[in-house]
């Protein structure tokens, strides 16, 4: 059984997280609840910025949030110094609420309304990760009409396939993302704004795919945009001074995913880049990177409750519990694969194989196929780990479920961070048609 971060078994053989049993955060909040390990993305910030410090190389480690977004992770995340991505209005609103450094936050997106981007101008965020043409014309648009200077990120996709699924790699040339630096896209992108007057063109960026268990791709990466800025050095004496490799370092979910340590990632980057700049003389630029999942992956756990089951002879046995598909879409969206434990009955033997479903209206409502737990006992407390990222992120109101509650633990300390949704909350935007006694329609 693998443990994750400051997960333990106490003396009454429950699973604890941060010092607190799980069982008693089911009892005070509820389930499903989504519990973060904040120690656990402490260290994973810290071991990334060290790393870098330890290289001698300038550095900004930016969450990538859309792992999961929310005030209180912000301020977790203000606190540890990053930098902070944001893909959306709605992103940068939640960061500016969260009181975050406007000059730490870089905003992504491959198709920013124009709405989005004056947001992005009025607040003077530190960085647009530009996207596309439709964008440079945005945002030329939008400096001029307002007069103001804005620092922005060439995105390229670099021709680098991961070894990831299909549905989450995009540093390949077939992507919705990013000028392909291969057919020219990208030095067009940049004689269209490296001489504006209110545009500031810092450098490059690219974001290869997620759950990355090797570096090879990083290196590949690396090169390429290396040769493109070398090549505009030459061609322009222009020199960027930010290189923004993104994110994707993959995490353990299941016994098969073998992730390396966030150094080996960031030690691949520093010593191609060094290598690099050394052989051609090149001032060794800022490098940026994204870490989102690799943050709060595997410091999130969901805590279920076990209700109904149902045997089919000979082919499985299913439990029940009180989330599913709502709170975690990952599994029927894209087979994603998780472990999960007996939490109140950590010590006893997990060798009964169990289907674990959702309470979704759904067939392929089912969180885990393959699960191995002590023997199931009705209101048992299931934990499923590695949910922190693009859980809550992507939960919805399907069969119009309630979102969990989620609930920040550290040093045996407890405090909810985003309270359970009531039914009150799932109709707060509805609009009655008519109110049929009056006759009035609304």
């Amino acid at each position: 059984m693998h443990l994750y971060g400051t997960q333990s078994i106490n003396e009454n053989g429950h699973l604890t997280i941060g010092g607190v049993d799980t069982a008693d955060i089911a009892s005070e909040y509820g389930t499903p609840v989504i519990v973060y390990d904040i120690a656990l993305f402490r260290a994973r910030a810290n071991a990334f910025k060290e790393t870098f410090r330890k290289a001698g190389i300038r550095a900004q480690v930016a969450y990538a949030s859309k792992a999961f977004s929310s005030i209180a992770i912000y301020e977790i995340a203000k606190e540890e110094g990053l930098s902070l991505d944001v893909v959306s209005g709605g992103e940068l609103y939640t960061a500016t609420k969260a009181g975050y450094p406007r000059e730490r936050i870089h905003f992504h997106g491959n198709n920013k309304s124009y709405e989005e981007l004056e947001f992005a101008f009025e607040e003077s965020i530190g960085c647009i990760v530009i996207d596309n043409f439709s964008e440079i014309d945005l945002i030329k648009e939008i400096s001029e009409k307002r007069k103001q200077k804005m620092d922005v990120l060439i995105r390229v996709t670099p021709g680098v396939e991961a070894h990831t699924h299909s549905y989450i790699t995009t540093g390949q040339e077939d992507s919705k993302f990013g000028f392909d630096l291969k057919n020219g896209q990208t030095d067009e992108a940049f004689l269209k704004l490296y001489q504006h007057p209110y545009i500031n063109v810092l450098g490059m960026h690219c974001h290869i795919g997620s759950q990355i268990f090797e570096t090879e791709s990083f290196r590949f990466a690396a090169e390429a945009l290396m040769t493109k800025m070398i090549t505009w050095q030459k061609e322009y004496d222009f020199i960027c001074t930010v290189l923004n490799l993104g994110g994707g370092f993959g995490i353990r979910y299941t016994e098969e995913d073998k992730p390396l340590e966030p150094s080996a990632y960031v030690k691949e980057m520093a010593t191609i880049v060094s290598s690099m700049t050394d052989k051609y003389n090149y001032p060794i630029p800022e490098i940026w990177i994204e870490p989102g999942r690799s943050l709060v992956g595997d410091a999130g756990t969901t805590l279920y409750t076990y209700g109904s089951s149902k045997i089919v002879p000979g082919v499985r046995t299913y439990i029940a519990v009180d989330g599913g598909m709502s709170d975690n879409i990952r599994p029927a969206l894209y087979g994603a694969k998780y472990t999960a434990v007996t939490a109140n009955r950590m010590n006893e033997p997990h060798s009964t194989k169990v289907t674990i479903a959702g309470k979704c209206c759904e067939s392929g409502d089912k969180l885990i196929e393959e699960a191995f737990l002590a023997t199931p006992v009705e209101g048992d407390l299931i934990a499923t780990f590695c949910t922190g990222a693009y859980s809550y992120s992507m939960a919805s109101n399907y069969n119009r479920l309630p979102k969990p509650a989620v609930v920040f633990v550290e040093n045996g300390k407890h405090q909810l961070a985003i309270r359970r949704e009531t039914y009150d909350d799932i109709i707060r935007l509805d609009i009655p048609l008519s109110n049929v006694e009056s006759g009035e329609v609304l």
